[in-house]
């Protein structure tokens, strides 16, 4: 028999438009099937460990439809004294980094020591079309198949800092669901990092070797808020550029004042395709937790946290009160206009908005 040709061209098995297709239209058919579910079955079937019903119960939480908010907030009321059970961990990095590669090899791991882990992966939203892509069970495909780990991506939409605008309660749910590791992946871009940083208990943050942004990410400030910095690919040629970076990075560390945990920050090398180092990562995060646990800042950083959430919930709701009158949305075309126009500046028609009595 002839060889096949072989060519640069040449396509590997993948998921064809037509499955893709299908699957988007049984996921819609699915959606308006979830809106008759019985929020007392739901409850039950999470606190059940049932993945289906948490994916449902997660849906209704992060629909902007009013009629689904009831629901959801029953749910959530239903779920909280079954939650904060979880460690909650932050990953972020610059896009390229290897965060997803990362977080599956780690996810593994914490499986494979018998953890039920849940991956929170916010996906940017196009400023332009506003999609997402939600690719992220494509990229982690071994952690996809694992019994013991759920994947849920998200789209960021609006939310301000490319955060998923029902993460919080998402985790609450995670938890109840009997979730002991719960990661949160930012999108890796802007202020996306001190939002995340606001809603877990460890942030760890990836960074490439030789990237050349080793006090770029001093200026940044991220690096104040990580607790683990870990040089990612650290395999092959990058080994040597690697530990160069970790001893820049140990002594940008002491620059900064003492965290109010008394944790000190430490830098490690790791190769998530290569599975070294993930070991010595997870076994930083438990001497953090005891640490933390023991000096009771774990507890008080959950509480002050908890303050944080009802702050930035009041703030999003009045935003989408104020945006949803009639009578603003009216007057708010009007006034785009004539800021177009230079005929009034931006200030005068934000001051005359704000000043519309809410009949």
């Amino acid at each position: 028999m002839a060889k096949k040709d072989k060519s640069a061209l040449q396509e590997h098995k993948g998921v064809s438009v037509s499955e893709i297709t299908n699957i988007n239209h049984i996921e819609r058919i699915k959606l308006k099937r979830k809106t008759n579910t019985n929020v007392d079955v739901l409850i039950s079937s999470i606190l059940n460990k049932n993945i289906a019903a948490l994916s449902q119960a997660i849906t209704l939480i992060e629909s902007n439809n009013q009629k689904h908010e009831k629901k959801a907030n029953t749910i959530l009321k239903a779920c909280l004294p079954y939650a904060n059970n979880s460690i909650r961990i932050g990953i972020t990095g610059v896009p390229g980094v290897g965060k997803s590669t990362f977080i599956e090899t780690f996810g593994k791991h914490l499986t494979a020591l018998g953890k039920r882990v849940a991956v929170l992966a916010i996906d940017p939203s196009s400023s332009v079309t506003k999609g997402s892509i939600l690719g992220d069970k494509t990229r982690m495909e071994a952690l996809v198949k694992d019994n013991h780990a759920y994947i849920r991506p998200s789209a960021s939409g609006t939310s301000l800092g490319g955060v998923a605008r029902k993460t919080r309660e998402t985790i609450v749910l995670c938890e109840a669901a009997g979730f002991d590791v719960i990661i949160i992946e930012t999108v890796g871009v802007g202020q996306s990092e001190t939002t995340v940083h606001s809603m877990v208990d460890f942030f760890l943050l990836l960074k490439l070797a030789g990237a050349g942004d080793e006090l770029q990410g001093i200026k940044r400030g991220i690096i104040e808020m990580a607790d683990i910095i870990a040089i990612n690919k650290t395999d092959g040629q990058n080994i040597k550029q690697a530990k160069l970076a970790k001893v820049a990075f140990n002594n940008a560390l002491h620059l900064y004042p003492k965290k109010q945990s008394n944790w000190q920050p430490k830098v490690t090398t790791c190769s998530a395709l290569k599975n070294d180092g993930i070991d010595v990562i997870w076994t930083m995060i438990l001497e953090y937790l005891t640490l933390t646990q023991k000096n009771n800042y774990f507890t008080k950083k959950r509480q002050e946290q908890n303050k944080f959430w009802v702050i930035q919930t009041i703030e999003n709701q009045l935003k989408y009160d104020f945006f949803n009158r009639p009578d603003i949305q009216k007057e708010l075309k009007i006034k785009l206009e004539e800021v177009t126009n230079n005929k009034i500046t931006a200030f005068s028609a934000a001051a005359y908005l704000l000043n519309i009595p809410n009949i």
